[in-house]
């Protein structure tokens, strides 16, 4: 009587067990699939600097480094990305700016209104708000479109008479072909170590260039050199670019770009930290 009751039991298991495994394996692939590449190391070590992939070639796989993504600048804080899966991004879409095809994404910030609306192209899948409507509440974005995890770290920006309005801008990254973007979006103030940490590694960075509307080019620039990352892509306004360039010695390179794209992949990233200004910005 034992032992059939042992068989019955084991055959009951044994039933059970590919519906456990299914089970638990759909469950850890959804946990696992909003997981940042760029983020792990920095969490570990909170208050290091963390170089992108300036240096030595990275060891990758043959795919990853064959996959490229093209930035074009559009204007003012708005680039396309267009990645690998075919996925296509507007950063800081305002609608004043517009890519040359409609974006599937688009990523906003409130600072001023040349960085967000709110009556985007209804045929724009998904409009990602950089702030919060609700008091208290900071922007949560966090989520995969295609070959494309797009997440926010929350900064805040200057309110009215000059006072801090808390977590009202995003710098958004997008994590894609083994690639690390940042947009800075509306940068106020400067970077702490816990904001560092939450972004991790940048390979790629756009950054606001102006003299003090977002801030001075000292301020920016000591941003810009802890970030290190490979290829520096500035943005927002044109007039101060030169004084932006002065703070960055042998430690950088400079190129004037013959357009406003460019194509890179692990591969094909500067080894040596490089801002690359696009046509528009020159």
């Amino acid at each position: 009587m034992r032992l059939h009751f042992l068989v019955f039991a084991l055959t009951t298991l044994a039933g059970l067990l590919p519906v456990w495994l299914t089970s638990g394996t759909a469950e850890a692939q959804e946990a696992r699939r909003n997981v940042s590449q760029c983020q792990a190391i920095a969490q570990a070590i909170p208050k290091a600097s963390f170089a992108s992939f300036s240096g030595p070639a990275p060891i990758m796989s043959a795919a990853m480094a064959d996959e490229t993504v093209t930035i074009t600048y559009i204007g003012h804080s708005t680039f396309l990305l267009e990645t690998p899966g075919g996925i296509s991004i507007a950063t800081d879409y305002s609608g004043w700016y517009t890519p040359p095809r409609m974006p599937m994404v688009a990523t906003m910030n409130r600072a001023h209104s040349s960085h967000y609306t709110l009556a985007p192209d209804p045929a724009i899948k998904y409009v990602l708000h950089g702030w919060s409507d609700v008091p208290g509440e900071k922007a949560k974005i966090d989520m995969v479109v295609g070959d494309t995890y797009i997440r926010n770290v929350t900064t805040d920006i200057r309110g009215g008479y000059g006072a801090p309005q808390a977590d009202g801008n995003s710098i958004f990254i997008f994590e894609v072909a083994g690639l690390c973007i940042g947009h800075l979006g509306h940068l106020h103030y400067e970077l702490t170590d816990a904001h560092y940490t939450e972004i991790g590694r940048l390979d790629i960075v756009m950054v606001p260039v102006d003299g003090g509307l977002t801030m001075g080019a000292d301020s920016m620039s000591r941003i810009i050199k802890r970030l290190r990352s490979s290829l520096i892509l500035p943005m927002h306004q044109p007039r101060p670019l030169a004084s932006f360039l002065s703070m960055f010695g042998p430690d950088f390179d400079i190129v004037y770009a013959p357009s406003d794209s460019i194509s890179v992949s692990m591969r094909t990233l500067p080894r040596k930290p490089q801002i690359y200004v696009a046509k528009g910005m020159q």
